[in-house]
C-alpha cells in the first residue's frame, strides 16, 4: 500500500501528525512550492525567500533519514500553481492508494484539503495538527457558554495543562501573571544582545535569486538575508534567546529603541510557525532557566504566556469565529491605509522607524505592531481589512491564523471586543514613555494642537470623540472619556480641527511626510 504524505510550508517538522505511523518503504512525501501560496498576497521577499529555503532544506533533512520526498520547484516547468492541482500530479505519478496529510493552518488551504476526498481515487485522512497544546474541540468547550473570551483565562488552563510554572496546583511565586513588571522603557547599552545571523548556502542563493526574478514587486528587500533556514540553525537561534535575551526579555518586552529592532525579543516565531522549533520544548526549556536560578520569574512568565496563552488562544478564536471574522468592522473604519506603510517615508519617527525596519527585516515586535503602527492605522480609522492584509504581508512569522486576530481584534478593534477588552489606542505619551523616539521627531509629543503637534495627540481624542456611541459602555475607557467630558468646548474643538485637518491631508497624500 502506497501512502502519499503532503508536507505544506508551515509544517517542517519530523513528528508532524501525518507521519507519526508512516514507513519510509512505502510512503512518498510531496512538497510543493506553488504560486497561489506566494502571491495570493504580496508577500515580504525576506518571507517567501525564508520559507522557500526552509522548505528545500527541510526535504534535504527528511531524505537524510530515509524518507522519499517529491518536491516540486516553483520554476518547475510543469509547475501546476496550487496545492491541489499539484496533489493531483502526484497521484497521476505514484498512484497512491491513500492520502495523509495533517491539517492546514488555515480556512482558505483547509478547503482545498476538504476537496481531496471528492477528487482523488484514494482514501484522504485529514489528520489534527498536534503541534499544538489545545485542539480545536477542547478550545470550544472552554469558550462555551462564556460571555467574554479573555485569554488570561485560557491561559491559566493551559499552564494546569502543561504544569508550566506550577507549584502543585498553584501558579508558581503566588500569582498567575507578572506582567505588571515587564513595562520598563529601556536605554541605550552597549550590552543589548545582538541578532543572530545565518550565512545563506548554496540552496538559499538559489532561493534569493528566485524570489529576486519572481517577485520583484513585492514589498520588502532581500538585502541581509540572513534567516535561519534549517531546524539546526534554528536551535542555534534559540540557544542565543535562552542564553543572552531571556533574562531581560520580561522587563523590556514593551520597550522601544530607535535602531534596535530586537532588543530583548526572542526574535524566534518565524521558526515556531514555520514548524522550525517546537514551541513547547522552548516553554520548558524557558522554564528549567528560570528553575536553575537563571532568568527571573516574570522574564519566565511573561515569555511562556507569549506562547502557550496567546499563541493558542488567538488560534482557537481564529477557527471557533469562521471565515467571516475578516469581515468584521465594528468601528464602521474605512479608511485607505496610507502608502507609507509600504515605504516607511514619513517623519513620524516612530512610524519610520517601526515601518523601515518591517521592510528591511519582516520583523517588527509585538509593542511596534500594536502601539506604533496598529495605533497609528486605529487612531486614522484605517480599513481592517487593509491593515490585516498589510500585516499578513510584511511579516515573516504571518500565517493567517495567528495574525489576523492580533490584527482585527486585538489592534483594531475590528470584532467589537471579542479578542480585547477594550481598543488599544493612545497619544503620543504612550510610546514617549516606553521609546527613545519622540526625542528625534520633528513632531513635537507634549504639544496637541501646534503646527508642530505630534499627530497622535489629536488623532487619539478625535477616535474616542467619533466613536463616542460604540465605545461610551466599555468600562475600562471610562476615565479618558471623564477627561474628554471635563475639557473646555474651544479645547475639544481644537483636537477635532487639528486631527480633521491632518487627516484630510492624509486623504490628499500631502500630509504625514
Amino acid at each position: 500500500m502506497t501512502t502519499l504524505i503532503p508536507i505544506l510550508g508551515d509544517q517542517l517538522c519530523l513528528d508532524i501528525s501525518s507521519l507519526e505511523d508512516a514507513d519510509p518503504d512505502d510512503s512518498i512525501i510531496l512538497m510543493m512550492e506553488v504560486a497561489e501560496e506566494t502571491t495570493y498576497v504580496r508577500h515580504h521577499k525576506k518571507k517567501v525567500a525564508f520559507i522557500l529555503s526552509a522548505m528545500r532544506h527541510h526535504a534535504e533533512r527528511l531524505r537524510g533519514r530515509g524518507w522519499t520526498v517529491d518536491y516540486v520547484t516553483l520554476d518547475d516547468e510543469d509547475n501546476q500553481r496550487s496545492f491541489t492541482a499539484e496533489v493531483a500530479r502526484g497521484v497521476e505519478r505514484h498512484r497512491p492508494d491513500r492520502i495523509v496529510v495533517t491539517e492546514a493552518g488555515e480556512w482558505r488551504v483547509a478547503a482545498m484539503l476538504d476537496s481531496w476526498a471528492d477528487r482523488f481515487d484514494a482514501d484522504v485522512e485529514i489528520r489534527a495538527d498536534t503541534r499544538f497544546l489545545c485542539s480545536h474541540g477542547e478550545f470550544d468547550d472552554w469558550a462555551e457558554g462564556r460571555k467574554q473570551l479573555r485569554m488570561e483565562f485560557f491561559y491559566r488552563e493551559m499552564r494546569r495543562k502543561t504544569g508550566l510554572l506550577m507549584d502543585g496546583g498553584k501558579p508558581e511565586g503566588g500569582k498567575w501573571n507578572y506582567d505588571s513588571e515587564n513595562r520598563k522603557p529601556a536605554q541605550t547599552d552597549l550590552l543589548t544582545p545582538k541578532r543572530i545571523s545565518f550565512r545563506p548556502d548554496d540552496i538559499t542563493n538559489d532561493v534569493l535569486d528566485l524570489v529576486a526574478e519572481r517577485f520583484a514587486d513585492h514589498p520588502g528587500t532581500l538585502d541581509g538575508f540572513d534567516f535561519a533556514v534549517t531546524h539546526e540553525e534554528a536551535l542555534r537561534a534559540q540557544r542565543r534567546f535562552l542564553d543572552e535575551a531571556l533574562a531581560r526579555f520580561g522587563d523590556y518586552q514593551d520597550a522601544m529603541l530607535t535602531d534596535e529592532p530586537v532588543l530583548w525579543h526572542a526574535h524566534l516565531s518565524a521558526y515556531i510557525n514555520a514548524g522550525l522549533l517546537d514551541p513547547l520544548d522552548l516553554c520548558r526549556k524557558v522554564e528549567a532557566k528560570y528553575r536553575d536560578g537563571d532568568v527571573p520569574l516574570n522574564a519566565a512568565e511573561g515569555f511562556i504566556r507569549q506562547i502557550i496563552g496567546w499563541r493558542e488562544y488567538v488560534r482557537g478564536i481564529y477557527w471557533r469565529e469562521g471565515p467571516d471574522y475578516a469581515t468584521r468592522n465594528f468601528l464602521e473604519a474605512n479608511r485607505d491605509l496610507p502608502g507609507f506603510y509600504w515605504t516607511g517615508d514619513t517623519d513620524m519617527h516612530c512610524l519610520a522607524q517601526a515601518i523601515g525596519q518591517t521592510l528591511d527585516n519582516a520583523y517588527a515586535h509585538h509593542i511596534q505592531r500594536l502601539m506604533v503602527t496598529g495605533n497609528f492605522a486605529l487612531l486614522i480609522g484605517a480599513d481592517p481589512a487593509q491593515v490585516h492584509q498589510w500585516y499578513l504581508e510584511v511579516y515573516a512569522d504571518a500565517y493567517e491564523w495567528v495574525e489576523l486576530p492580533n490584527t482585527l481584534g486585538m489592534s483594531q478593534f475590528g470584532d467589537g471586543g471579542l479578542l480585547a477588552s477594550k481598543p488599544y489606542a493612545s497619544s503620543g505619551s504612550y510610546i514617549n514613555k516606553m521609546s527613545d523616539y519622540c526625542g528625534s521627531c520633528r513632531y513635537d509629543v507634549k504639544d496637541r494642537t501646534g503646527e508642530n503637534a505630534c499627530p497622535f495627540n489629536a488623532l487619539y481624542w478625535d477616535f474616542l470623540a467619533r466613536n463616542h456611541d460604540r465605545l461610551k459602555d466599555n468600562r475600562r475607557l471610562a476615565m479618558p472619556y471623564r477627561s474628554w467630558e471635563r475639557m473646555a468646548k474651544e479645547d475639544k474643538l481644537a483636537l477635532r480641527a487639528k486631527a480633521r485637518n491632518f487627516l484630510d491631508d492624509l486623504d490628499a497624500g500631502t500630509g504625514a511626510a
